[in-house]
């Protein structure tokens, strides 16, 4: 670990973490914000280079699931669009800020499409890993590292106040999703991090 203007950087392997993931409370609220992440922004998810075949592979298995735009989308754009920095997202529906894979609930909830297929066992791929790590964002660095940061986003105010109302971290909400993504070994070494970090200062 080292200090920065930002704050502790910690280190593991090639990947840096900042402060933010082992210090920030967050628990999602789905009650709250009945999935308002799946339909706001100004563009669709991050995706990586392999998930957009991921999205193709897997499209008659959770394609009924979205709704009938969503489905347009994909047609009109295909599994991915470039955002305004040439980044691959994923595709909206036609003037909405949707991301075309949202699933709506009767009353009207967002929920992803691919995440129902995945838990019906319908579908053996969760969803991009940029929704399954949030409010962790990825950003790869020139030789091949990366970097873990927290995404602040205003819709998720609640979910902010929940986990320190709970008691619950960033890095410990997303237990599940960090280690498989990177690995027991990655997690424990993370947790290690976040014992010294958030210790009690000494007066």
């Amino acid at each position: 670990m080292k200090g920065s203007a930002f704050g502790t950087i910690i280190q593991i392997g090639d990947i840096l973490v900042s402060e933010d993931v082992v210090a920030e409370y967050f628990a999602c609220d789905y009650a709250a914000c009945k999935g308002r992440c799946c339909i706001a922004g100004d563009s669709g998810a991050p995706l990586d280079e392999s998930e957009p075949e991921q999205l193709e592979r897997w499209y008659e298995r959770y394609s009924p699931l979205m709704s009938e735009a969503g489905r347009e989308a994909v047609r009109r754009t295909g599994f991915f669009m470039l955002d305004r920095d040439g980044d691959m997202v994923t595709p909206l529906s036609e003037g909405t800020c949707e991301c075309a894979f949202t699933h709506f609930t009767p009353d009207g909830a967002a929920l992803c499409a691919i995440e129902k297929c995945f838990e019906a066992g319908l579908c053996r791929w969760r969803k991009p890993v940029s929704c399954s790590l949030y409010p962790i964002r990825i950003t790869k660095l020139t030789g091949g590292g990366q970097a873990l940061n927290v995404h602040h986003w205003d819709i998720c105010a609640d979910a902010f106040e929940k986990g320190r109302r709970e008691g619950i971290r960033v890095y410990q909400f997303l237990k599940n999703v960090l280690t498989e993504h990177f690995g027991e070994e990655f997690y424990a070494a993370l947790c290690a991090a976040a014992d010294h970090v958030n210790q009690p200062q000494e007066d």
